[in-house]
C-alpha cells in the first residue's frame, strides 16, 4: 500500500535499500502536507453528530457543549475531564487526515491507579469514513473488542509484536464472536454489521471501513463501529511502528472551537 493510504506498519518493517526510500518519502511527504486545522476538526464532528443520528443512536448531553458551556461547567464534570470523555479528533501528525486519522467519542472510560475513576473499563464509538485508519500500534495492556455496529463493513488488519515490539513473523490466534480463528502476520478479518473480533494486547492493528459498503454521506461512504475495552490510557499504553506519530498532534487554529476535544477541557469554575 502506497504512503499516501499510511499502510506505516509495511513500510517501517523493510529494511531493504527500497524500504529506506519508501521511509524517506513517506516522511517527505508528511512533513509537505497540510497540518491539522480547526476546521477540519469542527466539520468533523458536525458530520459525525449526522452519522451517529443517521444511525439511530444517542449521544449524552455533553456531546453538544460549546467551548462556552464548558468554562461554566463545576467539578461535578470533573469525570468527564479526567477520564478524556467526549470528541477526540486527530491526524496523528501525519498531515493527511483524511486517510491516517481517527474520529470518535468516548462514552465512558477508568483511570488508571486513581481511585476517584474506579471503572475497568472503556467504551468508544468510532466514525469510520472509508480510507481513514489509524497508523499501526498496538497497547501494552489494554484488551479491547471492535465492533461493527452499523452502515458497511469493518476490515481489521492484525499482527502479533514480538517481545522487542516488532511485527513478529509467527501465526497467531483471536476470538470472533467466541470463535477461536488462527491468522498470519497481515491477515485481514471482515467484520459485517453485528460482528466483533477480541484483540489482545500486543496485537498490532488497524482498522477501516471497507470501500463501498458504507453509507453514502456527503459523497464519503461511512460505518459507525464501536470500541470495548479495559480501561483506555492514550498517554502511557500506545505502542505505534511509526515512532514520529503524535497522538494528540498541534492544531493550526484557522477559525474559532465550536466543540472542546477530550484533552482540552478548561479545568472547572
Amino acid at each position: 500500500m502506497s504512503p499516501a493510504a499510511g499502510d506505516a506498519l509495511m513500510i517501517f518493517r523493510d529494511s531493504t535499500p527500497m524500504g529506506f526510500l519508501k521511509v524517506y518519502l513517506f516522511k517527505y511527504y508528511r512533513q509537505n502536507m497540510q497540518q491539522l486545522r480547526r476546521s477540519d476538526i469542527n466539520e468533523s464532528i458536525a458530520l459525525a453528530q449526522k452519522v451517529i443520528e443517521h444511525f439511530g443512536v444517542h449521544l449524552p448531553f455533553f456531546a453538544y457543549w460549546t467551548p462556552e458551556q464548558w468554562t461554566k461547567a463545576g467539578s461535578e464534570f470533573d469525570e468527564i475531564r479526567a477520564c478524556m470523555l467526549g470528541w477526540d479528533v486527530t491526524d496523528f501528525g501525519s498531515r493527511d487526515f483524511k486517510n491516517i486519522g481517527r474520529i470518535l467519542f468516548t462514552l465512558r472510560n477508568g483511570k488508571p491507579n486513581n481511585k476517584a475513576y474506579p471503572k475497568e473499563y472503556a467504551e468508544k464509538l468510532l466514525i469510520d469514513p472509508e480510507h481513514q485508519r489509524a497508523p499501526a500500534h498496538f497497547h501494552r495492556s489494554k484488551r479491547e473488542d471492535i465492533i461493527c455496529r452499523r452502515g458497511g463493513n469493518i476490515l481489521v488488519q492484525l499482527t502479533k509484536a514480538d517481545p522487542s515490539g516488532n511485527p513478529s513473523g509467527d501465526k497467531f490466534t483471536v476470538q470472533k464472536d467466541g470463535r477461536t480463528i488462527r491468522l498470519s502476520p497481515g491477515d485481514i478479518v471482515r467484520l459485517r454489521p453485528g460482528e466483533s473480533v477480541n484483540i489482545p494486547p500486543r496485537t498490532i492493528h488497524q482498522f477501516w471501513g471497507e470501500e463501498g459498503t458504507g453509507v453514502k454521506m456527503e459523497g464519503v461512504g461511512f460505518t459507525l463501529s464501536s470500541e470495548i475495552s479495559s480501561v483506555c490510557d492514550d498517554w502511557e499504553d500506545n505502542v505505534f511502528m511509526d515512532k514520529n506519530v503524535v497522538r494528540f498532534p498541534a492544531v493550526d487554529e484557522d477559525e474559532a472551537s465550536r466543540f472542546h476535544l477530550c484533552h482540552e477541557y478548561p479545568a472547572a469554575s
